[in-house]
């Protein structure tokens, strides 16, 4: 039995008796030597790549992503009978800290501070005795309401964090209740916590239901003190909403690290928007545990008695 790894990363996950693992371009068409693969892991692969496999592949039985997401993957054509398992988890450590970088950069006034010293110039609008609850501007986690929109594995990852540091964490979801001990509101509720949100954190997939499900309606309802981080998926925020809601001033600051489209065009009006910190989609790109999942569900796919899919994608 054989199983492609893509090259974008070294992989060296424990197989079972019988399985030999195969290094090939993550970009390029399958060598047609290797179109007996019975398993395939995509990390950082084109388009090329997932549609020659669906249809070069006749013994395919697991693809395993690494990413979170399997927009691509689900597009590609395979076969209803190939398992599609995502990488749902192998990223939560990773985005959780960059979301929480950028959260605390947003409330510590960070992007602020770096023009101010490149003026050399020691503000003290900044800095020097403050208020620490200003009504204008969310300067602390202590006591700020933080609403995580999109509250899977990455969300109650964080969540913690931020309860450590002081805030008040509402997870939203499809359906409502708690979840790792947060309490969890439903999407259709949404609107009814905006207006007492202090961070509002996107951490949504991406798909038709959730495109631009952070639209205008929903920043205009938040408090002009608000921040918005995404660390999700692109396409799930208005980005030109959001440019306008930051030119207004009607909420208080944002941080990307996804866009949409991604990357931005050199002219796109998101480079040079007041009050945004971009990063360019680097809260992930390591999944942690890869070898592991792989390992796992290869031996669901042999048959392993009480070995059942992680992460399968319906």
């Amino acid at each position: 039995m054989k199983i492609l790894l893509p090259d974008t990363m070294p992989l060296h996950p424990e197989l079972p008796a019988g399985w030999e693992s195969v290094v090939v371009d993550a970009r390029a068409e399958i060598p047609a030597e290797h179109h007996d693969a019975r398993a395939l892991v995509v990390w950082g692969s084109s388009k090329r790549h997932l549609a020659s496999a669906a249809q070069d592949l006749p013994e395919l039985g697991l693809v395993q992503s690494l990413a979170a997401g399997v927009e691509g993957i689900l597009a590609a054509g395979f076969r209803d009978d190939v398992v599609i398992a995502s990488g749902a988890g192998l990223h939560s450590a990773t985005v959780s800290e960059h979301a929480l970088a950028l959260i605390l950069a947003l409330v510590r006034r960070l992007p602020e501070s770096i023009a101010a010293q490149e003026r050399h110039e020691w503000s003290s609008e900044i800095g020097g005795l403050q208020p620490l609850h200003p009504g204008d501007r969310v300067t602390t986690l202590l006591g700020a309401r933080v609403l995580i929109w999109g509250f899977g594995e990455i969300g109650q990852t964080l969540a913690p964090v931020l309860r450590t540091l002081g805030a008040h964490v509402t997870g939203v979801a499809r359906s409502a209740g708690e979840r790792s001990g947060f309490p969890v509101i439903a999407d259709a509720d949404v609107r009814e916590e905006l207006g007492r949100t202090d961070v509002l954190i996107d951490i949504l997939p991406a798909s038709d239901a959730t495109r631009h499900a952070i639209d205008a309606e929903v920043l205009a309802a938040l408090p002009e003190r608000a921040l918005v981080v995404n660390v999700g998926r692109g396409a799930t925020l208005d980005q030109a909403a959001l440019l306008a809601a930051l030119e207004a001033g009607t909420i208080a600051g944002a941080a990307l690290d996804v866009t949409d489209p991604e990357p931005p065009a050199a002219e796109d009006p998101v480079w040079d928007s007041s009050r945004l910190l971009l990063t360019p989609h680097a809260a992930g790109g390591r999944p942690v545990g890869a070898d592991e999942r792989i390992a796992h569900n290869v031996r669901a796919l042999a048959g392993a008695k009480d070995t059942a899919f992680l992460h399968r994608v319906n």
